[in-house]
């Protein structure tokens, strides 16, 4: 029966990508770990690459704080790919620029994120580029951590790990991304990453890639280094440090965002292509069934009602399920923000349907 074989086939995929997927990945890496081969002491040539459009508000710090960094200034330059700021953005950083000359620059035509990056990272020679978010800070070693793992030969791609400060209100994303970062150090551990984080991350110049500009360098770049026979790893101690979105809504509202270029990447991608089998794995059960938990989630929902008087198992899921809905609709912390990231995947998905994804970005509010 169709309604049966939905109800089962979602709850199945849920229970896979949420519990069933991560405790594999746990065990297989403990089983038949692949660690990294770094080399303490490295130290090649870096560019560190800042996206920024309308950062006044944070761009002096986050220069301030690259130049502190515990890395040979002579080997290292600092470069803002300023996406057409209309604020004090420019001038700030040529105030720092005309006194410190490893800081430049670069004056970008309105292209998005990812068009900016591009062309910094055409102009750059230095043997590996790094990339950061302009609201986020670095640990004083985190460039030498990123380095270290990127002189294992097999490893093209490093992200480190964000740690998100106490938020002024009540998000509960901390929660969701220790979780994360848990998943994401045993894929490493087994071999590579399925995605990575803005704040922190860095790639041999020479395996750098261009991609579509409404993908971003998160969800492409650790697919596309293992399309290419190369590793994407995580490395948790190199640490970066964000201030996250202060409220479940304003959580909400940024998760849509970014789930829509995770559609786009999804459907347009080639996500799932050319892949070693047991990363195709990796990617369909921690990527693209998570991408699309909202929608199985309704399925799920829609299924149980329809069963409901057929089966104590099914009466038992659709109370399951409304119970948590009213536990979210009244506030309970966890339940209201799996509800709305949840739902925010269905939203974003009529989004991109509907009118496609853009390329460019606004700051994400709450978080300067």
């Amino acid at each position: 029966m169709l309604v049966k074989a939905l109800f089962w086939g979602s709850l199945g995929a849920l229970a896979w990508t949420h519990v069933g997927y991560p405790l594999a990945v746990a065990a297989r890496a403990r089983a038949r770990p692949r660690p990294v081969r770094g080399e303490p002491g490295a130290e090649p040539s870096v560019t560190v690459i800042v996206a920024a459009h309308d950062e006044e508000a944070v761009i002096g710090d986050r220069l301030e704080n690259l130049l502190a960094l515990d890395y040979p200034p002579d080997r290292l330059e600092v470069v803002v790919a300023s996406d057409s700021s209309t604020d004090n953005t420019n001038p700030v950083v040529e105030a720092v620029g005309a006194r410190e000359p490893r800081v430049r620059l670069l004056d970008c035509p309105r292209g998005g994120k990812v068009a900016a990056q591009d062309r910094a990272v055409r102009g750059a020679t230095s043997e590996v580029v790094a990339f950061s978010d302009a609201n986020a800070k670095w640990a004083p070693d985190a460039l030498r951590r990123l380095v270290e793992a990127l002189a294992d030969p097999d490893v093209a791609y490093v992200c480190g790990r964000l740690v998100l400060e106490a938020p002024d209100g009540t998000n509960r994303e901390g929660a969701y991304w220790r979780y994360e970062l848990w998943l994401r150090e045993r894929e490493s551990l087994l071999g590579s990453v399925t995605g990575g984080n803005g704040s922190i991350y860095a790639v041999k110049r020479a395996d750098y890639v261009e991609v579509d500009p409404r993908w971003g360098h998160d969800l492409a770049f650790p697919y596309r280094m293992v399309q290419a026979g190369r590793r994407a790893v995580y490395e948790p101690a190199a640490l970066a440090f964000e201030k996250p979105t202060p409220t479940n809504e304003a959580e909400y509202r940024r998760k849509v965002r970014m789930f829509e270029h995770c559609w786009e990447i999804t459907l347009r991608g080639s996500m799932l292509r050319r892949l070693p089998p047991d990363y195709l794995v990796q990617m369909v059960s921690h990527r693209l069934l998570r991408y699309g938990s909202g929608v199985l989630h309704l399925l799920l929902l829609g299924a149980s009602a329809a069963l409901a008087a057929s089966g104590a198992v099914y009466a038992l899921a659709f109370a399951a399920q409304l119970a948590f809905l009213g536990a979210a609709a009244g506030g309970v912390p966890l339940a209201r923000y799996y509800a709305l990231v949840t739902w925010a995947t269905v939203q974003a998905l009529a989004n991109y349907v509907r009118r496609g994804v853009p390329a460019t970005w606004e700051a994400a509010e709450g978080t300067r």
